[in-house]
C-alpha cells in the first residue's frame, strides 16, 4: 500500500505494484466492494505484464480499509458507501493517482462497475492516454461528458442493471468509442470472485483491453 494526497488535502491509500523497467502505467478503479482481494489481483495481473499499476482506495473518504465480499450484504454495504461519496471527490483521488504514476510514462485508466463510470469521466477530465470502462452503470447518465482520449467500453447483454437501449444510445452518440457487448455475460462478468464471472467473455475483453491501451501508446 502507498499513501497519496489529493489536491484538496485528502490523504488516502492505494495498492501499487511497480515492476522494474515499466514504461507506462495503469490506474485500476475499484467496484463498490473497495480495494479488495480481487482488485488487488487485477493490479497484480497488469503489473505482471510490465505496467506500473495502482488502485486508489476511493472509499477512504467515507470509510477506510473497505474490503467487501461479493454477497448481498456486501452489495448493500458497498452501495451505501457509494451514496456517501461525491463523484467530484472520487475524480480528485483518481487524478492524484494518475499524477503519482505519470512519471513512468503514459497512463491508462481501467475501471469496473462503479469504476467503469469513473473511467468514462476520466477520459473527459484527466490527462491520460486512454480509458477502459467495464459495465459502468452511470456512463449513460454522464453521456454528455464527451471523451477527450480513446475509450473502450465493455458491457454484458444479460446485465439487468444496464439496459441495452442505454448502451446503444451511448454507442450512437460516440461512434469513435470502441464498444463491445458480450451476449452471454451479465454484470461483473470480469470478476472471477463473483457468481456472474464469465471466463470466455472476461478473456476476450481482457485481450481487447490490452491491445487497445497499447495502440493508444500505453506500452
Amino acid at each position: 500500500m502507498t499513501r497519496l494526497t489529493s489536491s484538496d488535502g485528502h490523504e488516502f491509500e492505494g495498492y501499487e505494484v511497480h515492476p522494474e523497467g515499466a514504461t507506462a502505467s495503469v490506474v485500476i478503479v475499484q467496484e463498490i466492494f473497495g480495494v479488495n482481494g480481487h482488485i488487488r489481483s487485477v493490479v497484480d495481473r497488469y503489473a505482471a505484464m510490465g505496467y506500473r499499476t495502482i488502485a486508489p482506495a476511493l472509499f477512504d473518504r467515507v470509510q477506510r480499509n473497505v474490503e467487501l465480499d461479493y454477497t448481498a450484504e456486501g452489495v448493500a454495504e458497498g452501495r451505501a458507501l457509494r451514496v456517501g461519496l461525491e463523484w467530484d471527490d472520487s475524480m480528485l483521488d483518481v487524478a492524484a493517482s494518475v499524477a503519482a504514476v505519470s512519471d513512468t510514462g503514459p497512463v491508462a485508466v481501467i475501471g469496473y462497475c462503479y469504476g467503469g463510470s469513473i473511467a468514462w469521466l476520466a477520459a473527459h477530465d484527466l490527462p491520460i492516454a486512454a480509458a477502459v470502462g467495464y459495465y459502468g452503470g452511470q456512463i449513460h447518465g454522464f453521456r454528455t461528458k464527451s471523451p477527450a482520449v480513446p475509450v473502450m467500453l465493455h458491457f454484458g447483454a444479460l446485465d439487468n442493471g444496464i439496459p441495452l437501449e442505454s448502451v446503444a444510445e451511448v454507442s450512437a452518440l460516440y461512434p469513435d468509442v470502441e464498444l463491445h457487448v458480450y451476449e452471454e455475460a451479465a454484470h461483473g462478468f470480469n470478476c472471477d470472485a463473483r457468481a456472474s464471472y464469465h471466463p470466455e467473455s472476461a478473456s476476450l475483453a481482457g485481450g481487447r483491453t490490452l491491445r487497445f491501451i497499447k495502440e493508444a501508446g500505453v506500452a
